[in-house]
């Protein structure tokens, strides 16, 4: 991962790129096979059919302090982790770094999913925290657009009714989601439905990303 050079471009280019979202998106468990350095890298077990793939799943800002300085490194306090000193601060200066985390995404031929999630790691470094809140603002991009809706359908258990939509997100896979009655009603006979997701950039290739539920959009 490239930690020297945000991986986001302007601003006039995202509306191109959401609009590509779909398509991106639905593409990337099985485009990314072929390339086992991409964060979206996929393999399928032996054993069984299901499909493993690492997505970028969140990204932070926190407050740091410089620690020792070795060479044009530099160590990042509290968790010491190693940093090009870019912008040649000076141990105890405080700083803004983002910090990325990841996930092992497994899913299985009913396209239910388990997230492994990574541990936090620092990629980048800020003298303030406005230059580092702009780049997180393009690696988490909220969205509004409609996605399929496989269904709706209702449990009970000891005399207590719960109702619950299924989504088809555009990476392919399905969640489920708990749904008031009003919402239920409004679903029923529906095959999208209007959604919020918020799209992970990958900080090494912008136009990779992996879109999460957010809500609903109305």
């Amino acid at each position: 991962m490239n930690k020297n050079k945000p991986g986001h471009p302007g601003v006039a280019g995202r509306l191109a790129r959401i609009a590509a979202l779909l398509l991106v998106s639905a593409s990337l468990l099985l485009g990314a096979c072929g390339n086992e350095n991409s964060v979206f890298h996929t393999g399928t077990s032996a054993q069984t059919t299901d499909s493993v793939s690492r997505v970028p799943w969140d990204y932070r800002v926190v407050e740091s302090t410089v620690g020792d300085l070795i060479g044009s490194d530099m160590t990042v306090l509290p968790d010491n982790e190693m940093l090009p000193n870019d912008n040649n601060y000076a141990t105890g200066d405080k700083i803004w770094t983002l910090q990325f985390m990841d996930a092992e995404l497994t899913t299985d031929a009913d396209q239910k999913n388990e997230i492994r999630l990574s541990s936090w790691t620092t990629i980048k470094s800020y003298p303030d925290q406005k230059a580092a809140a702009d780049d997180l603002a393009q690696l988490k991009v909220s969205i509004t657009t409609d996605v399929d809706l496989v269904g709706v359908y209702k449990t009970s258990y000891q005399g207590k009714t719960r109702n619950f939509a299924v989504l088809e997100l555009p990476s392919g896979n399905r969640i489920k989601q708990p749904v008031d009655d009003k919402r239920y009603t409004a679903l029923e006979k529906q095959k999208q439905a209007s959604v919020v997701l918020e799209e992970v950039h990958d900080f090494a290739d912008y136009d990779l990303a992996y879109a999460k539920f957010r809500g609903w959009a109305k």
